[in-house]
């Protein structure tokens, strides 16, 4: 991408204040009850929306808040609840692996540590942050399609990979809006700066950003 294309500091300081503006506490679309569901949530929606992901873990979560009822919980178990979601078998295999090892080797508790977190199996640099930033509080900003599509699409932070993507936003985003950029960003990509047709009439950001393809109202 040109440098002609790429957000100037000042658009994107205004980008993030209106969207903060729009929506001051966002949260994830993802139901969870504690930081162990959330990690449960987060590897289940991988390749899966998040109401796919909701539906199937409803009932889940009201019997299972725990690596230990997990693990007795067991695999086939756990199958039975998550079957209508996109690789559910690996899925399962993984969050089973996964609370046996936050039990070996963790107590049975989250770590709130990236190297520890990517070492579960199931769990790699997207899940990672996202449990970082909202079970932790930690300023990390998660890479999905939505955010990988937004920050190129708008010339916020363009990349040829959700890593070099990741680390730009974490150099452009502002510090004041790092916490909930993520969540923004997401949002943003889901309803507004949709893959196939934006909606480019309704977006509050239009004029900051970079698109030369934009979409009219009809």
């Amino acid at each position: 991408m040109s440098r002609a294309l790429l957000m100037k500091k000042p658009d994107i300081e205004e980008f993030f204040r209106r969207l903060s503006e729009a929506m001051p506490e966002p949260k994830t679309e993802l139901e969870y009850t504690n930081t162990y569901t959330l990690l449960v949530a987060v590897a289940l929606s991988a390749q899966a929306t998040d109401i796919g992901v909701n539906k199937a873990t409803k009932e889940l979560f009201k019997k299972v808040d725990t690596p230990e009822k997990m693990l007795k919980l067991g695999e086939a178990g756990l199958i039975q609840h998550i079957r209508t979601i996109g690789l559910y078998r690996t899925k399962a295999q993984n969050v089973i692996a996964a609370a046996r090892m936050l039990v070996e080797k963790h107590g049975g508790e989250v770590p709130r540590d990236r190297a520890a977190l990517e070492e579960l199996p199931g769990v790699g640099r997207k899940t990672a942050n996202v449990v970082l930033n909202i079970a932790f509080g930690e300023k990390t900003i998660a890479v999905d399609t939505h955010i990988f599509r937004v920050s190129n699409r708008t010339g916020l932070a363009p990349g040829k990979n959700v890593v070099e993507v990741e680390q730009k936003l974490g150099k452009v985003v502002p510090d004041a809006y790092k916490q909930h950029a993520h969540h923004w960003l997401i949002l943003h990509g889901r309803y507004v700066c949709k893959a196939r047709k934006p909606d480019c009439p309704s977006c509050m950001v239009n004029d900051l950003c970079r698109f030369k393809a934009k979409t009219v109202a009809l």
